[in-house]
């Protein structure tokens, strides 16, 4: 901490003994009090068995932690892109891969519920990253260089996942919420019942950039709206979708 002023102190295996056995206590108090980033420094909450979801300045619970709803607290879900373990695995088969549609599920879970999330890759002993985890992190890039303004400084809306439709989740920022639709409508129409239009209302599509570029929408008979997406084909976003809603209120 004295050479390198840490941002993050990040704990894990506490829980093969308790925070005295780890001198913990100690720690944390010198850590937040004396020490050179006493007033910068965020911690999580692997400090000692029986600790984990109770104190830190973020929580970690457990491994691949999301819990599908708004937390009080601070947290973060540490996952990994596989599926069974944290470091390589030299017979792990592909099925044992998150797939990219997968990965960003989490993605969206995570941060529609106001999560960090931290992806681990397993390296090779000799510090390779695994051409399949080399392929999601670009896949994840490539999706983000289109999607980032959903992600990026958003905070979680009013509702976190729509109420009529499954695989439907939300964040906002500025006046703007967004929503990401995991699965592309088999009729091209997706019916958002956590929201309402307004004469205000404008929505478009993430790498949709036909002119005009604002999608067709009416409501819906369950008070909220139908949006009607463009071809998949003139879009060039993949694998999820997110939808950019001004001038749009909470369903009440």
């Amino acid at each position: 901490v004295n050479n390198y002023h840490p941002e993050v102190v990040w704990s894990d295996g506490d829980w093969e003994a308790p925070d005295w056995y780890w001198n913990s206590t100690i720690f944390l108090a010198w850590l937040f009090n004396d020490s050179p980033v006493k007033d910068t420094v965020l911690t999580n909450d692997r400090w000692g068995a029986g600790t984990s979801c109770l104190h830190g300045s973020f929580y970690s619970c457990s491994d691949r932690y999301n819990p599908g709803v708004l937390q009080p607290h601070k947290w973060e879900n540490a996952m990994t892109l596989d599926r069974v373990a944290w470091g390589y695995r030299r017979n792990a088969p592909l099925s044992d891969y998150l797939t990219i549609h997968d990965l960003i599920t989490t993605l969206t879970q995570t941060i529609s519920c106001g999560g960090n999330i931290l992806i681990n890759v397993g390296p090779t002993h000799d510090g390779r990253i695994p051409t399949i985890m080399e392929e999601r992190l670009r896949q994840l890039g490539s999706w983000m260089d289109i999607n980032s303004e959903a992600v990026y400084d958003s905070t979680p809306w009013n509702y976190q996942n729509d109420t009529s439709t499954p695989g439907v989740w939300y964040t906002t920022k500025s006046d703007v919420v967004y929503a990401f639709v995991l699965t592309w409508p088999d009729n091209g129409a997706l019916e958002l019942g956590s929201v309402v239009a307004t004469p205000d209302t404008s929505i478009t599509m993430l790498g949709y950039h036909k002119d005009p570029p604002s999608l067709q929408f009416g409501a819906s008979k369950s008070s909220g709206i139908i949006v009607t997406f463009p071809p998949m084909s003139e879009v060039s976003s993949q694998w999820v979708w997110v939808l950019a809603m001004s001038g749009v209120d909470p369903a009440q």
